[in-house]
Parts: C-alpha cells; structure tokens; sequence
C-alpha cells in the first residue's frame, strides 16, 4: 500500500550499536550454529531411521564435509578431487512457552545442495539450489514443553555437478527466528536513494508488514535512520496508525536528507536503519540495517559513475572456498583477504559465479566494495564440468539445469530480496558464459571471426541454438526487475560474436565481455547504445589498457583475486592458481604488478629471476619475479621492478646498478641484468626526485628457525574467536628462505582448537584435517579458533630441528 499518511514516524537520536556488523539484524533472531549431529552417508528408511541411525559426530555449523576429503582421482578435477555423497545433519533444542502465540522459522543461508528439511519428522520443505538462502516456518509442529528435533538431509551424490569447488553441507550459518504474528520478514524492508547529490539525497523505505492473524491489526511504525555520528539525518516528524488487514501490506516513507554522508570505496559512511512495529502500545517486532546513500549510473560513452564520480572499476573475481576450511570460512578470512586486495588498489568484486555468505556483502558494506552480485553459471542446458582434468576426458554434465525451469526465478526473486539494501552492490548478473561457444549453444557464425574461448571447431550443428539464449535472459531480468529497478542487469559474455546474432545482448542494461578486450572500439562503434564492461578478464597490461585508455568502458575484473579449489587440471593438481593471492592470504609477485597499476599509496617491488628463463604471456600467466636472492655464483640474473613510482633505482650491496623512469620501461616494468654475487638486493621509487619506497631482498643462509606473525591474540569470552598465523621459515638473521619446505607441526593447547593448515599448494594432497603440513616457499597459514572459554592458549610451531616458534592467545 502506498500511503505516506499511514506511517507513524518518529526520527530520535540513536547511538550505533558498538560493532554492528550484519546488515540484517532480525528481532528475534539467534545464531542457530552450534552442536548438530552429523553422519555422512544416507540412513535407512530416509527420515524413518533418524533415531535408530547410531553414527552421529557432533559439530558445529558452519561445516563443510567435502574438504576433510580425501583428495582422489576417483572424484572430478572441476570440483578439487574431493568427494560429494549425501549427508545428514539433526539438532535437538527444546521448546519454550514463550513461544506461544508467536511464529518461529529456520532460516538457512546456504546448503550445498538438494536440502530436505524436517521438525519432528514433519517435512518443511526441499531446495535444489546450494547458494541461495531459505527460511521455513516450523510452528505447526513445534512442541513447545518438550523436546523438538530438527533434521536436514544434503544430497550431493552428482560430485560432479559445478565447475569449481563447491563443498558439502550447512556450510553456511543458521538462524532461529521467533516473530509476534504481526512482523516483519527477514526480506521485507526495502531502502533506496533515487536521487543524491552533496547537498542533499532522497530516500526511501518501504515495509511490507505480515498479519498472520486472522483480523486487521493496528500497528504504528517508527523509522529511524542514523549516521554513524548518531546524527539524526532527518527533522520530519510524522504519527500515524496503520491498519494491516490480514496477509502482507506494503507501507512506503520518502524523506529528504540534508548534506548526506555518502558511501564511497574510501568512505564507506554507513546509516543504522531502524523500524519498529509497535501494537496496542507495545514494541512486536524490530528490524535494523546499516544502508549506504550513494548513487550509481553506467553511461555507454563515459564509464561508471558513483555519486556523480567517474570511476573505474578495478575488480576481481572470487570464489567461495578458503583452501585448508573448504567453503565453512569464518568472517575473520575473509576480513585479512579484503584488506590484502584492497591495498592493491581492488575496489569491486565479481561474486562469481553464485550468491555468496551473508556476511560478505556486509563486509563489502563497510570496506568500501563494489560488488557484481551473480546468480547462475548455467541455464537450462549443463556446461562442461571436467573430470579428469580440464579441458581432458569426458566431461560430467551434471548441475542446475536440471532444476532450472522449476526453480530460477523464485531463486533469483530470493537473491535480490535477500540483498537488495547493501550499498555495495551495483550490478545484478543474471548469468556468466552462458553463451560459451559450443558449451552448450553454438551458431553459424562461429564459422567466421576470431573466438578466444570456443569448444570445438566452429559450428556444431547438434548443440542447441544460440537463439535459445535470448527468451531466457529476458524472463531473467524480468525476475530481477521485479524486486529491483534501481541497479542495472547485466551478464557475462562469452561469445559475444555469436550472442550479437541472437540478440542477447540487448535484452541486458550493461554488457560484460570475457577476454573479448579486442571487441570493444568495433562493438561501441556498431552498437553504439550498448554499455560494455569487462566482466572477466587476464593478467595482460594490454587487457588493462583497454580500460584505462579507453573512457566508455569502465571496468575489469580480474580472472581471479585468490586461487581456489577446483577448476583444475590433471591429477595431481587440484586446486586453481590463477589468484593474485594464493590459498593462503600470501601475495605473489602478479599481486605487486597489479598493485603498481591501480594503488594510489607508493609502491616498489623487486623479483629475479634466471634471463634464459622464460614467460608464458597468455590470458592467466603470472610475472615470475621471485623475491629471492639465492643463485648459482656466475648467474646471469633478470631483476623486474614493480612500481608506480616515477622513478627506481636498484642498488647491490650499496653499489647502485642504475635509475630508470617508469614512463620509459618496458610493459611498465623497470628491469636490470645482474651478475650475481650474494648479499643485498634494494630498490628505491622516487617521485619529483624524492625516495617515497623501497623494498630489497637478501642472500639467505640455510633455514634455521620459525617466526610467527597472528593477526589477533586476544579475544572475548562466550564467542568464538579466530587468529590467522602466517608462519615463517628464515634464517638465523631472521630473512625468509624462500625455497624452505620444512613440514611443519602445530598443537594447540587450552580452550582453542586447530581449524586448519594452508600452505597455498595447488598440488599437495596432505589432509587438511591433519596439524602438520609443508610449507610453500617458506611459508604456512594457521587457523586457530577459541571456543569462548576464557583462559590462555598455547599455540607452538615446530619442524625438526628448527628452532620453533610459540603464539599465546588471550580469551578474556
């Protein structure tokens, strides 16, 4: 209902609430996570065995069965060589009297895959799709004096079902809701600023108020919004009643607000959100969200603009899973992640290729990112998920395409409900490659012209029409626009030559394009209304270029930020090494590049390498510039710098080998021959003729001890707490040695435990739920986790003779 009349508005000063982090925060709702019973494998008789099944572990959610593995050849290369199957999961809670007269739901944000849920051995409901969130209500058969059991079964028989890793499992958190019969849903609040300038924004909410009883209810709404000051942003005061028939209402409040702290990728100045129902004199329901005010628009001739800004985006893609923890990754990993990518100059993620953890867009909220949220990786037809290795063998064909047709709008309505508020989302994607040449559409026209990714050879007559594309891109944005007109819809493009023959791309509002780069000045010149982007991308300097030199496209997106499991080739290797950060959160040398092309901070790194090595310059390659200075005497030695800086000069044991200018290097890459002799390697970047960095290697001796950096030690009681260890293998002089490979063994002693042991290894078949691993050119992440007891923990780092190496973790 659209009526500003009906709404009782009551602007007060409010605090933020001291480390509010979720961007929903429900009434009501309790993290539901802790001590499920879990058995891997099916139980006889389907629900009807639940009791007399005897082999039950206890965990804690969030839990991901796949990656405690093992890796094996019998299991597909596309999804890391660790196993699939079907488990079982069940949580006992008793009831309260309190409930009585309320309504009490699950909410699960994500279940790989096929889910089928129970309460007392009633079914609640089935949901094929393993990103996208869920809730059931379980008050018709809840006990409320007695015992009540929750049960979950995850089918994920079809191992070879996606193109990545995936995992298996609750492997994201649960929430109990308790609701009044008048309330409202977890998805039913939407904020939006049509128009925004410095001076001043608009904004608008809109409540959509459930009644589950069975006569009209009187409720008055209060709305709040707050800067993170507690500045109240509005002076409009409004009181009204509003009568909710039974069923759902829609109530809708504009305001204007004067000098708007805007949300930026610099400034990410967050409002607290409050709306609170209150019935016959009493408060029934309360829902809070941080929101953003900014605006975004995407200009065919001129790029993106946030908040009337010309902005590039400087993107990269990422996937779900963290290595050594599968996709179960507490929020702290990918807190160390973002901060590592953003010191790179990163300021936009491509969600690819599913929705993600509610926590992460939360966290893009307050980091300052802008996100391509993306839905499907197929449509109504499977792609290629490769099994021996990619691009090798038989693919497996298995997917969501068997569920599509039944399911993909109703997913899509529940991806955009569910995140529609975050300020960081820009872009809605509705699909990635759907149209790969060949996999599985194809067209004449694949004849001709130049196809960078293709299947085959050219044209095959026995694959679906390429024209079948274009009628469901068209029922997608629909679903999208639905909920959401205020972002634009896009896709990823793989065979744009062949999607232009159908049409496809004109049902989008801006347009990706894959390692298409070349296309874009024929594309802007022939379609001359079409908004391009490139949606995923390679390491090439010239794939940049085509961004930076070019002002009507306005982003890249890396193919990826960090490597992740699965995607991978022959056996042994299992994992994707195409991240600019590795498995573990450590920087390669390709992240130093990419952070001399986008940081805005000083930046300088060197590497060597041997000059008769040489570079595979194709999509994915990687500069090869080593930080190590340990060489055969006699070498002849390739030193690369990485700098924005003006200027660098690379000095050897204080003796200087030479400046050079940025602007005159090669590929943006000042580059010195050096004849090795041992000792210190330094260089320094100037800009105007000032030192503004510098950065140098050593000669290392032979390892002799481990060092030991945590990112947190001391942490509350009653909540679960994680340190991330980066360990060190260096020297007797404390320099890192970089070809160290020493295995490496933890324990872990007082109220924490070891998660997990990453070394960034695309090959190592080590367990991930052992607490010795090797490291990786001399170094290995460690994930310890309180268990919110308070008390000191004891964490120590050994290998063989090795000097070792103690952490001690503080739970207060």
């Amino acid at each position: 209902m659209k009526n500003k009349n009906y709404l009782f508005l009551l602007f007060a000063f409010l605090a933020l609430v001291p480390g509010l982090v979720k961007a929903q925060d429900m009434s009501g709702k309790t993290v539901f996570n802790a001590a499920w019973g879990f058995h891997k494998g099916d139980i006889n008789n389907n629900i009807g065995g639940l009791a007399t099944e005897t082999n039950w572990k206890t965990v804690d959610l969030p839990h991901d069965w796949s990656i405690e593995g093992p890796f094996s050849d019998e299991w597909a290369s596309a999804t890391g060589y660790l196993p699939g199957g079907i488990g079982w999961y069940k949580k006992s809670f008793a009831g309260n009297t309190a409930w009585k007269g309320k309504q009490v739901y699950i909410y699960f944000d994500g279940v790989y895959k096929n889910s089928e849920v129970w309460l007392n051995g009633h079914l609640l409901g089935k949901r094929p799709n393993g990103f996208i969130a869920f809730e059931y209500e379980l008050t018709p058969y809840l006990n409320l004096t007695g015992k009540n059991t929750i049960a979950v079964k995850v089918d994920h028989s079809e191992f070879a079902d996606s193109r990545w890793y995936t995992g298996s499992g609750i492997y994201r958190n649960v929430y109990l809701i308790v609701k009044d019969p008048v309330h409202i849903g977890p998805w039913d609040l939407a904020f939006t600023t049509p128009e925004v300038s410095a001076e001043k924004a608009s904004a608008k909410v809109k409540v959509d108020i459930t009644n589950s009883t069975k006569t009209a209810a009187i409720v008055s709404v209060n709305i709040s919004l707050v800067d993170n000051k507690g500045k109240v942003a509005s002076s409009l005061q409004k009181q009204v009643k509003v009568k909710v028939k039974p069923g759902k209402q829609q109530v809708d409040f504009e305001q204007q607000i004067i000098s708007p702290q805007l949300w930026d990728t610099k400034n990410a100045n967050l409002y607290q959100l409050k709306v609170v129902l209150n019935r016959n004199g009493k408060k029934v329901d309360e829902i809070t969200q941080l929101v953003g005010i900014r605006s975004i628009r995407f200009d065919k001739d001129k790029g993106f603009f946030l908040n009337e800004k010309s902005t590039k985006l400087k993107g990269v893609c990422i996937h779900d899973d963290a290595g050594a923890l599968g996709v179960a990754v507490p929020e702290e990993v990918w807190v160390r992640r973002l901060k590592i990518l953003k010191d790179a100059g990163v300021n936009s993620l491509r969600l690819s290729h599913n929705p993600h953890a509610d926590y992460l867009y939360d966290l893009c909220d307050k980091m300052g990112f802008l996100v391509m949220d993306e839905a499907f990786d197929e449509w109504e037809i499977g792609k290629n998920k490769w099994v021996a290795g990619w691009n090798v063998g038989t693919p497996s064909k298995n997917g969501y395409h068997e569920y599509f047709k039944e399911w993909a709008d109703r997913d899509v309505h529940d991806m955009v409900l569910r995140s529609r508020n975050h300020p960081s989302i820009i872009m809605w994607s509705i699909g990635n490659e759907i149209d790969y040449p060949n996999d599985p559409y194809s067209h004449e026209v694949l004849n001709t012209g130049r196809n960078p990714q293709i299947y085959g050879k050219g044209y095959l007559p026995d694959h679906p029409a390429a024209s079948g594309l274009t009628p469901i891109a068209k029922r997608l944005v629909k679903a999208v626009k639905d909920i959401d007109t205020t972002r634009p819809v896009t896709a990823a493009l793989a065979g744009v030559v062949m999607s232009n023959e159908v049409g496809y791309p004109e049902v989008l509002d801006v347009v990706g394009y894959n390692y298409q780069e070349y296309r874009y000045p024929e594309d802007h010149k022939k379609y001359p209304n079409r908004i391009i982007y490139g949606s995923e991308n390679g390491m090439q300097q010239q794939a940049w270029n085509a961004v930076d030199s070019n002002e009507y496209i306005s982003a890249q997106y890396l193919w990826t930020g960090i490597d992740y499991l699965g995607e991978a080739g022959k056996w042994p290797q299992r994992s994707n090494g195409a991240g600019l950060i590795d498995l573990a959160g450590f920087k390669k040398p390709e992240y130093f590049f990419r952070q001399s092309l986008w940081a805005d901070k000083p930046m300088v790194y060197i590497g060597a390498r041997a000059i008769t090595s040489t570079e595979d310059r194709g999509i994915w390659s990687h500069r090869t510039a080593e930080p190590t200075w340990n060489w055969q005497p006699g070498s002849k030695i390739k030193v690369d710098c990485f700098t924005n800086c003006q200027e660098a000069e690379l000095f050897l044991n204080g003796k200087s080998l030479g400046k050079q200018k940025l602007s005159e290097a090669r590929s943006r890459t000042p580059s010195w021959q050096v004849d090795y002799e041992p000792g210190e390697l330094v260089v320094k970047g100037y800009n105007n003729g000032t030192e503004v960095s510098s950065n140098s290697i050593k000669t290392t001796s032979e390892a002799y001890q481990l060092k030991t950096i945590a990112d947190n030690t001391t942490f509350g009681h009653k909540t679960k707490g994680l340190s991330q260890v980066e360990v060190y293998i260096t020297d007797k002089d404390g320099n890192p040695v970089f070809a160290a490979d020493d295995e490496i063994t933890v324990s872990v002693t007082g109220p924490a435990k070891l998660l997990g042991l990453e070394s960034g290894s695309t090959s190592s078949h080590e367990s991930y739920q052992a607490n010795q691993r090797k490291a990786l050119h001399g170094r290995l992440l460690a994930y310890v986790q309180t268990n919110g007891t308070p008390g000191k923990v004891q964490v120590q780092f050994s290998a063989g003779k090795l000097k070792s190496s103690t952490v001690t973790l503080t739970a207060k």
